[in-house]
């Protein structure tokens, strides 16, 4: 086959607050390519998903992503420094270091969990 694959794109549920969840996003840092009613494709440097309007909690709720960062320090100062826990309402764990690499996850507002990754 000589077919070569480019991308995958996750369909990443919103829960409840599709709106919020958008501002989320654009607060952590990624822009709106295209939008049509219930979804919106998001894309920060080559990292992109599509935000759905979706909200089946037991879904949501086992949600879960990995993002590649080079600088998880500096990404997590920015989260912080923007207040985007206590603007959103969502959590952040400090980094922790595993055996892939170092690692901090956001819990965002419909509870997907974004384990945000430096190798």
């Amino acid at each position: 086959m000589d077919v070569q694959f480019q991308s995958i794109e996750a369909f990443v549920p919103s829960g409840k607050d599709f709106e919020g969840s958008k501002q989320l996003f654009l607060a952590l840092g990624f822009h709106i390519n295209w939008e049509v009613e219930g979804y919106a494709g998001f894309q920060k440097d080559n990292c992109r998903f599509i935000l759905q309007h979706y909200k089946k909690e037991e879904f949501v709720h086992n949600f879960m992503l990995s993002v590649k960062v080079t600088d998880l320090n500096a990404y997590r100062d920015f989260i912080v420094k923007a207040n985007i826990p206590e603007k959103f309402g969502v959590r952040i764990s400090e980094i922790t270091q595993q055996s892939y690499g170092k690692e901090l996850n956001l819990i965002d507002i419909a509870g997907v969990c974004w384990h945000f990754v430096e190798q």
